[in-house]
């Protein structure tokens, strides 16, 4: 069990890494970090009954993520003033690295946390659906689903081919 004196060392010793999670789940460092300071404010209430505060931060950072995507408004808004050029490819001169990176950005946000916790914190399937809070096999099919996107994903495609 951990007590509120190991909270400050915690923080010390794990923000840099929680914060590089945070970022990958947001692709954004301002809204990283506001994600790492809400999750740990919420961990520090809970922290006498933390038995792992690694893993309990870590879903706390997901599932505060996740609610923050859902709550998000994703409509456009109509505009009076249209750009007298149009907008270029966004993916246009970046690197294979940097148009896989946008195009893990769009995925859903269950489908990123799923592609981040695996393969770039390289956690386990068990320890995923854990933090997660769901089967393995959702795990497993929300990371399916996500290589499959990513696998038709044209940005990455047209990167590829250059």
């Amino acid at each position: 069990m951990a007590d509120r004196a190991t909270y400050q060392d915690f923080v010390l010793a794990r923000s840099d890494l929680l914060l590089r999670t945070s970022y990958l789940l947001t692709r954004d460092w301002a809204l990283a970090e506001d994600l790492l300071q809400e999750s740990l404010a919420k961990a520090w209430f809970a922290w006498p009954g933390v038995e792992e505060p690694e893993a309990y931060v870590r879903r706390v950072l997901v599932t505060t993520y996740t609610s923050w995507w859902r709550r998000r408004w994703r409509r456009e808004l109509p505009s009076a003033d249209l750009p007298d050029v149009p907008a270029g490819d966004a993916a246009a001169g970046l690197g294979e690295r940097e148009a896989l990176w946008q195009a893990v950005g769009r995925l859903p946000a269950k489908q990123r946390a799923v592609l981040v916790l695996r393969f770039y914190e390289d956690l386990p399937v068990t320890e995923v659906a854990r933090l997660m809070g769901c089967n393995p096999g959702t795990v497993k099919s929300q990371t399916a689903k996500a290589l499959a996107k990513l696998r038709v994903d044209e940005s990455i495609v047209r990167e590829l081919h250059r």
